[in-house]
Protein backbone atom coordinates (compact mmCIF):
# COMPACT_ATOMS: atom_id res chain seq x y z
CA UNK A 1 0.00 0.00 0.00
CA UNK A 2 1.34 3.34 -1.06
CA UNK A 3 0.82 6.67 1.28
CA UNK A 4 0.48 9.78 -0.76
CA UNK A 5 1.26 12.76 1.47
CA UNK A 6 0.05 15.71 -0.31
CA UNK A 7 1.65 18.18 1.97
CA UNK A 8 5.37 20.24 1.79
CA UNK A 9 8.40 18.37 3.50
CA UNK A 10 8.68 21.49 5.70
CA UNK A 11 5.52 20.73 7.23
CA UNK A 12 6.10 16.84 7.59
CA UNK A 13 9.48 17.36 9.45
CA UNK A 14 7.59 20.14 11.77
CA UNK A 15 4.60 17.60 12.49
CA UNK A 16 7.36 14.95 13.26
CA UNK A 17 9.92 17.44 15.39
CA UNK A 18 6.46 17.99 17.65
CA UNK A 19 5.34 14.91 17.75
CA UNK A 20 9.25 13.75 18.40
CA UNK A 21 9.56 16.91 21.12
CA UNK A 22 6.34 15.61 23.47
CA UNK A 23 6.47 11.97 23.03
CA UNK A 24 10.48 11.95 24.17
CA UNK A 25 9.66 14.84 26.54
CA UNK A 26 7.27 12.94 28.51
CA UNK A 27 9.80 9.95 28.39
CA UNK A 28 12.42 11.86 29.69
CA UNK A 29 10.91 14.11 32.32
CA UNK A 30 8.63 10.81 33.66
CA UNK A 31 11.86 8.65 34.14
CA UNK A 32 13.33 11.14 35.59
CA UNK A 33 10.12 12.10 38.22
CA UNK A 34 9.90 8.26 39.22
CA UNK A 35 11.30 8.59 42.78
CA UNK A 36 9.82 12.33 42.80
CA UNK A 37 7.24 12.56 45.87
CA UNK A 38 5.81 15.42 44.05
CA UNK A 39 5.21 12.57 40.85
CA UNK A 40 3.76 10.33 43.27
CA UNK A 41 1.26 12.51 44.75
CA UNK A 42 -2.74 11.90 43.26
CA UNK A 43 -3.87 15.81 44.74
CA UNK A 44 -0.32 17.32 42.50
CA UNK A 45 -1.66 15.16 39.72
CA UNK A 46 -5.44 16.10 39.89
CA UNK A 47 -4.95 19.47 40.13
CA UNK A 48 -2.36 19.64 37.13
CA UNK A 49 -4.38 17.39 35.12
CA UNK A 50 -7.39 19.85 35.44
CA UNK A 51 -5.23 22.49 34.69
CA UNK A 52 -3.59 20.89 31.81
CA UNK A 53 -6.76 19.89 30.16
CA UNK A 54 -8.24 23.42 30.27
CA UNK A 55 -4.83 25.04 28.79
CA UNK A 56 -4.67 21.91 25.64
CA UNK A 57 -8.47 22.80 25.36
CA UNK A 58 -7.04 26.70 24.36
CA UNK A 59 -4.46 25.70 22.30
CA UNK A 60 -6.69 23.00 20.11
CA UNK A 61 -9.27 25.75 19.97
CA UNK A 62 -6.71 28.40 18.36
CA UNK A 63 -5.50 26.19 16.24
CA UNK A 64 -9.00 25.13 15.02
CA UNK A 65 -9.54 28.96 14.82
CA UNK A 66 -6.63 29.52 12.87
CA UNK A 67 -6.72 26.71 10.34
CA UNK A 68 -10.09 27.75 9.52
CA UNK A 69 -9.59 31.20 8.45
CA UNK A 70 -5.95 30.47 7.26
CA UNK A 71 -8.33 27.72 4.84
CA UNK A 72 -9.31 30.77 3.00
CA UNK A 73 -6.05 31.34 1.50
CA UNK A 74 -6.53 27.94 -0.20
CA UNK A 75 -7.68 28.28 -3.99
CA UNK A 76 -7.74 25.85 -6.65
CA UNK A 77 -6.51 22.19 -5.80
CA UNK A 78 -3.60 22.68 -3.27
CA UNK A 79 -2.17 20.42 -0.39
CA UNK A 80 -3.31 20.40 2.71
CA UNK A 81 -2.22 22.88 5.21
CA UNK A 82 -0.69 25.17 2.34
CA UNK A 83 -1.93 28.41 1.32
CA UNK A 84 -1.71 30.30 -2.18
CA UNK A 85 -2.83 33.45 -0.86
CA UNK A 86 -1.84 35.46 2.01
CA UNK A 87 -4.70 35.65 4.50
CA UNK A 88 -4.46 38.69 6.43
CA UNK A 89 -8.33 38.98 8.11
CA UNK A 90 -9.97 37.54 10.99
CA UNK A 91 -7.95 36.47 14.02
CA UNK A 92 -4.54 37.05 11.00
CA UNK A 93 -5.24 40.79 11.13
CA UNK A 94 -4.50 40.53 14.66
CA UNK A 95 -1.19 38.33 14.75
CA UNK A 96 0.75 36.24 12.14
CA UNK A 97 1.08 32.81 13.45
CA UNK A 98 -2.18 32.38 16.10
CA UNK A 99 -2.49 28.69 14.92
CA UNK A 100 1.13 28.53 16.37
CA UNK A 101 0.72 30.55 18.96
CA UNK A 102 -1.93 28.57 20.23
CA UNK A 103 0.17 25.78 19.87
CA UNK A 104 3.11 26.67 22.02
CA UNK A 105 0.60 26.35 24.63
CA UNK A 106 0.61 22.46 23.89
CA UNK A 107 3.52 20.89 26.01
CA UNK A 108 2.43 23.20 29.17
CA UNK A 109 -0.92 21.24 28.94
CA UNK A 110 0.77 18.05 28.10
CA UNK A 111 3.27 18.26 30.81
CA UNK A 112 0.40 19.31 33.05
CA UNK A 113 -1.83 16.54 32.21
CA UNK A 114 0.95 14.13 32.79
CA UNK A 115 2.00 15.75 36.11
CA UNK A 116 5.23 15.57 35.66
CA UNK A 117 7.52 18.41 37.68
CA UNK A 118 10.67 17.84 35.07
CA UNK A 119 8.40 18.14 31.87
CA UNK A 120 6.68 21.25 33.53
CA UNK A 121 9.61 23.05 35.10
CA UNK A 122 12.20 22.08 32.11
CA UNK A 123 11.04 20.17 29.71
CA UNK A 124 8.18 22.10 28.30
CA UNK A 125 9.35 25.69 28.21
CA UNK A 126 12.13 24.39 26.58
CA UNK A 127 10.16 23.27 23.75
CA UNK A 128 7.85 26.28 23.31
CA UNK A 129 11.00 28.07 23.01
CA UNK A 130 11.62 25.66 20.54
CA UNK A 131 8.56 26.40 18.83
CA UNK A 132 8.90 29.88 18.80
CA UNK A 133 12.28 29.11 16.93
CA UNK A 134 10.77 27.11 13.98
CA UNK A 135 8.11 29.55 14.15
CA UNK A 136 10.82 32.63 13.32
CA UNK A 137 12.96 30.59 11.47
CA UNK A 138 10.79 28.30 9.09
CA UNK A 139 6.95 29.50 8.73
CA UNK A 140 8.46 33.19 8.58
CA UNK A 141 10.95 32.69 5.53
CA UNK A 142 8.39 30.68 4.16
CA UNK A 143 5.81 33.18 3.70
CA UNK A 144 8.19 35.76 3.01
CA UNK A 145 8.99 33.66 0.59
CA UNK A 146 5.80 32.97 -1.36
CA UNK A 147 4.67 36.52 -0.72
CA UNK A 148 7.47 38.86 -1.09
CA UNK A 149 5.96 42.33 -1.04
CA UNK A 150 2.75 41.49 0.20
CA UNK A 151 4.33 40.15 3.41
CA UNK A 152 6.54 42.78 4.01
CA UNK A 153 3.78 45.26 3.90
CA UNK A 154 1.66 42.88 6.11
CA UNK A 155 4.57 42.30 8.80
CA UNK A 156 5.15 46.18 8.93
CA UNK A 157 1.37 46.58 10.67
CA UNK A 158 0.75 43.23 12.37
CA UNK A 159 2.86 41.81 15.16
CA UNK A 160 3.85 38.20 15.36
CA UNK A 161 1.50 37.78 18.59
CA UNK A 162 -0.60 39.55 19.88
CA UNK A 163 -1.72 39.89 23.69
CA UNK A 164 -4.66 42.59 23.39
CA UNK A 165 -7.68 40.72 25.04
CA UNK A 166 -9.80 41.31 21.48
CA UNK A 167 -7.16 39.42 19.84
CA UNK A 168 -7.22 36.31 22.62
CA UNK A 169 -11.08 36.61 22.34
CA UNK A 170 -10.70 36.00 18.50
CA UNK A 171 -8.15 33.00 19.20
CA UNK A 172 -9.82 31.40 21.72
CA UNK A 173 -13.34 31.78 20.75
CA UNK A 174 -15.41 28.37 20.68
CA UNK A 175 -16.19 26.64 17.18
Amino acid sequence: MKVKISTSVSVVIRIFLWLLMLIGGAWYSVASDYDNPLFGSFYFHICCAVVGVIILVFAFRAASNGGKELSRGRVGDIPRLETNRLVSSGIYSCMRHPMLFGLTLLPLGWALLLGSPTYILYVAPIEMLFIVIMVIVFEEMEVEKKFPTAYDEYRKKVPMISLRLECLKLLFKRG
